[in-house]
């Protein structure tokens, strides 16, 4: 098994191919928006906790899902009906990315989302390429999702709710608006049950990474994101 050692100065990513059994392609380096730009269009992506130093992963299989073929569980259609939340988009990203945090440290030690990767992400916001989905039950933050935008492709990275069914209606907002504008898929990174039923599939990495680089010949969609007027997820 070969993990490779990035250098402070940063010179590019090796082949996401060589990466270990589980993922796993390299240690250390630093979370400037460069590299995590340069990252993601490679299909990779940092995962580490405080106890680590930064690791690299590119995990094969990949969790996918192309936003026309999202499944909505019938329950989910009636919450959407019912218009139990507002839906909106870049409009509390740090709130978003704190309840993401403060989810993963609820759950136990060892969360992911340590304070440099939140700054990471805030940075990346800051530069038009990570976005936030808010979800509003009144003037209350309900539940959210944030994650990356490069060419045709929407790195998802973490949800949070504090009312039931927010964070899912908030995806599914999402999704509809990346179908209509022709999004070639939402990459999940690990697979889960839960995003399973909403139509995401895995997919053998070298797939992933093949379609990955055809959507990244499209222009990316920088700035800020919006809804737009009258826009129905059903």
């Amino acid at each position: 098994m070969t993990v490779y050692i990035l250098s402070r100065e940063f010179m590019g990513f090796p082949d996401p191919a060589s990466a270990s059994a589980d993922g796993l392609l390299a240690v250390g380096g630093d979370l400037s928006v460069e590299r995590l730009v340069a990252a993601y269009a490679r299909g990779v992506y940092p995962w580490y906790d405080e106890r680590s130093p930064i690791l690299w992963w590119s995990p094969d299989p990949r969790l996918v899902l192309a936003p026309k073929d999202l499944h909505i569980p019938k329950s989910l259609i009636k919450v959407i009906r019912k218009r139990k939340f507002e839906i909106t988009l870049d409009t509390a990203f740090e709130r978003v990315i704190e309840g993401c945090a403060r989810a993963g440290r609820a759950k136990g030690p060892g969360t992911w989302l340590i304070p440099d990767m939140v700054r990471a992400y805030t940075s990346l916001h800051e530069a038009g390429c990570c976005h936030s989905v808010e979800a509003w039950a009144g003037d209350k933050l309900a539940g959210g999702l944030y994650g990356v935008s490069l060419g045709r492709v929407f790195f998802g990275e973490s949800m949070f709710f504090h009312v039931p069914d927010a964070s899912k209606t908030a995806f599914v907002y999402l999704a509809r608006l990346l179908e209509s504008w022709d999004f070639e898929m939402i990459d999940c990174q690990q697979t889960t049950g839960h995003l399973r039923r909403f139509g995401a599939r895995e997919v053998a990495r070298a797939e992933f990474l093949d379609r990955l680089k055809s959507a990244l010949e499209s222009e990316d969609r920088l700035g800020k994101w919006s809804l737009p007027q009258g826009f129905n997820a059903l």
